[in-house]
């Protein structure tokens, strides 16, 4: 009966136009405070096209608050992804960084070219050597005003009483150690800067200083019309457009 089933299957052109479409691993790297939980409905949707999807929760974040300490830095983020890939064997692997986690996926890549076939900027820092996310852009941005208690960083739009999955504190030092570059091999992958914005105007989105930045390193800039967090606001939109930009390469 089984055989029946995948016989009936591979003669339906739905399944053959599945099968046929160019398939990816995607590694998703979430941004401050949150987890790989907030990729979870986008995970899906990849998944249902027919690609191989990890979304890994960052030391301390997410399901691993548990482990939170002040002593968790942007190495400690860079390590959790980058060993994901190895531990998993990874290969061709497009490599997505939201928001902060653009941070963490410019180290991976630095760290490990040789697994990487795209890299992904959602709406997302990108770094040059020696920067932070501190440093890395001209005005106060993605909390870094916000005040640290006892190495944390505690975002106040997340309330005690709301239920999980919900932002958690982020450890500070992932916000003030600079990220050291050391491979410009990283530099010849081909990336994607996927801007965000609200209104009528995206240049005057907090993160076009990024975009432009990506511009300038000669990197494919895609503007979407969405908030912050489209994983969650929109997640077929990020999918579809997720699968465009993987194909393109």
């Amino acid at each position: 009966m089984l055989k029946l089933i995948w016989t009936l299957l591979a003669c339906s052109p739905l399944w053959a136009a599945t099968t046929m479409a160019q398939q990816h691993t995607y590694v998703l790297v979430h941004g401050a405070w949150g987890g790989g939980w907030s990729f979870k409905q986008t995970d899906s949707l990849l998944r249902a096209a027919g690609h191989v999807v990890y979304r890994p929760t960052l030391s301390g974040l997410g399901e691993r608050v548990h482990l939170a300490s002040a002593d968790i830095d942007l190495d400690t983020h860079i390590e959790d992804v980058v060993n994901t890939i190895l531990f998993e064997n990874l290969h061709n692997v497009v490599l997505l960084g939201h928001s902060y986690g653009g941070m963490v996926v410019t180290g991976v890549a630095d760290s490990l070219p040789g697994r990487i076939k795209q890299v992904i900027y959602l709406d997302a820092f990108v770094p040059e050597d020696g920067q932070s996310v501190a440093t890395a852009h001209g005005t106060a941005q993605a909390g870094r005003e916000l005040p640290a208690k006892d190495g944390l960083i505690h975002p106040f739009w997340a309330q005690e009483a709301q239920g999980f999955p919900k932002d958690v504190p982020q450890p500070a030092k992932t916000f003030s150690q600079p990220l050291a570059l050391k491979n410009k091999r990283r530099l010849t992958l081909p990336t994607t800067y996927i801007l965000t914005y609200e209104g009528d105007d995206a240049e005057k989105d907090a993160f076009a200083f990024f975009a432009k930045r990506a511009r300038s390193y000669g990197w494919k800039v895609v503007n979407m019309q969405a908030d912050h967090n489209p994983q969650m606001s929109m997640p077929d939109k990020l999918a579809i457009l997720l699968e465009e930009v993987a194909g393109q390469q």
